[in-house]
């Protein structure tokens, strides 16, 4: 036995010692599902047949109360339709609205089966309950799902109900896919281990080598590994993954196959099976989407509304900056905007006067990554503006800017003039579109996010920009103000 295999066996006596299989929390994930559905159900059918004979909703109308036993059916019936649609597989559970839509659609096929069914056995069923039934019981469990995914990512993000996961490809191809994993904490994947046809020890990230790709059932036997994440490199040719996929058709492991794509929403990939190839058509980047008159609009109608609403408050705001050091309430700085067009960005005043003067006597202390200047207790700050600051109040003034048209709501993050003569030939990306009053960058961490974090969330907005986007970013963009994280 050569030293590399003993490593490598070492390697492995680590990983059967230490690794905590997630294996059953994918069964109490199903139960657990199953279990709230089942109740709210049950609650929506004991709400609606109330409203339907206790309530006094009934009349002429609605007929007579129909055959008592339907009222006790419908409920297990409803949970068996959800099941056949595929309300409760695992791989529906995970992310994406998959399992929201399998949800309505199970519901609505079930309504209608209902519907049906009680015209051609000319049963009496209430209407106003069936009404009631499915106006009460539908929201309520897609409202049940989203706080179960919710409350779900928020403790996998704290290290439980993980899913143990072995990596199998090039190592640096490994090191992307765990690097993304670690990144993403909310998905629940535990990098465990990796295989590779390289003869190392561990991928230049430091993640332990395990076996080569032709050990991963001995390690799926022996670890009982949950999931097995195939990047590029580890079949020489499709037949090799076929025949992969045969020795792991009686274990109960989920096979994920990453393509040599990143960053690319799903609304831009089209998977379309010819001839038993699966091919994935890519749509073409939407930065000049993101510039035409729909966004454009957009920003106008929304701007417009946000100023008026926000004017009291400025009105206060400014009297407070007034009466503080009796300086200027807004403060204009030059940003580089769409295409390296630079434009005067509005702010209120939230530091000293002289907070440009005394920058150069603070570089030391810079706390920001990459280009960024940002400190966390910054001297130049005034009293007020630590307020306006933590409540992003501060940047309302740039409501004008995005009436004018030099900046957009959502976007990338404006940079200073300084930050772009600094941009790299990907960064530059950023200034494809215009810069935004919020974007992915502030509802995914603010200040503490890393500078190449940043960038990635903008180039990511720019290339796949779509309005529904931007809807999503303002809305969480009042949790993540309101919540303060990051800001200062």
């Amino acid at each position: 036995m050569t030293t590399l295999d003993v490593r490598v066996q070492a390697a492995r006596q680590r990983l059967n010692s230490s690794l905590m299989t997630a294996r059953g929390s994918a069964a109490l994930r199903q139960t657990s599902v199953a279990l709230i559905d089942a109740l709210l159900i049950a609650m929506s059918a004991l709400a609606a047949y109330a409203g339907r004979f206790g309530l006094g909703l009934h009349n002429n109308m609605f007929g007579p109360e129909g055959p008592v036993w339907a009222y006790y059916a419908i409920p297990g019936a409803w949970m068996a339709t959800l099941a056949l649609c595929g309300a409760y597989a695992l791989h529906h559970l995970q992310t994406g609205m998959v399992e929201y839509q399998r949800v309505a659609l199970g519901s609505g096929l079930f309504a209608g089966a209902v519907g049906i069914g009680c015209y051609l056995t000319m049963s009496d069923l209430s209407r106003s309950f069936f009404i009631l039934l499915f106006a009460i019981g539908i929201p309520a469990m897609l409202v049940g799902r989203l706080i179960r995914r919710r409350a779900l990512m928020h403790l996998r993000a704290r290290g439980l109900f993980q899913t143990s996961v072995l990596v199998a490809g090039s190592p640096s191809h490994i090191d992307e896919v765990a690097r993304v994993l670690r990144r993403e904490k909310w998905l629940g994947y535990q990098v465990v281990g990796a295989v590779t046809s390289a003869e190392i020890e561990e991928t230049p990230a430091g993640l332990p080598i395990l076996g080569r790709v032709s050990d991963v059932v001995e390690l799926i036997e022996d670890s009982s590994i949950d999931t097995v994440i195939f990047a590029e490199g580890s079949f020489p040719d499709s037949q090799h993954f076929k025949r992969m996929a045969w020795d792991l058709e009686d274990l109960d492991t989920q096979m994920i196959v990453v393509p040599a794509l990143t960053d690319i929403s799903s609304e831009r990939l089209n998977p379309r099976p010819v001839a038993g190839l699966p091919l994935v058509y890519v749509e073409r980047p939407q930065a000049v989407a993101a510039s035409r008159w729909g966004k454009r609009a957009f920003d106008i109608i929304g701007s417009s509304i946000l100023l008026l609403l926000s004017a009291p408050v400025m009105a206060v705001v400014a009297l407070m900056v007034k009466l503080e050091d009796r300086g200027p309430v807004l403060f204009r700085q030059t940003r580089v905007g769409r295409r390296g067009e630079e434009f005067q960005c509005l702010k209120v005043r939230s530091m000293v006067v002289d907070a440009e003067a005394r920058l150069a006597a603070l570089q030391a202390q810079n706390e920001g990554a990459g280009v960024l200047f940002k400190m966390a207790k910054d001297p130049r700050i005034t009293k007020i503006g630590g307020f306006i600051r933590r409540f992003s109040i501060d940047e309302v003034p740039q409501f004008w800017n995005v009436l004018r048209g030099d900046m957009s709501l959502v976007g990338p993050r404006p940079a200073l003039p300084k930050e772009v003569a600094l941009y790299d030939s990907d960064t530059v990306r950023r200034l494809d579109v215009r810069p935004g009053l919020t974007g992915l960058w502030q509802v995914s961490g603010r200040s503490n996010l890393p500078w190449d974090e940043t960038v990635r969330l903008d180039i990511y907005y720019v290339d796949n920009w779509s309005i529904m986007q931007d809807l999503t970013i303002l809305m969480r963009t009042a949790r993540a103000v309101l919540g303060s994280s990051g800001a200062y």
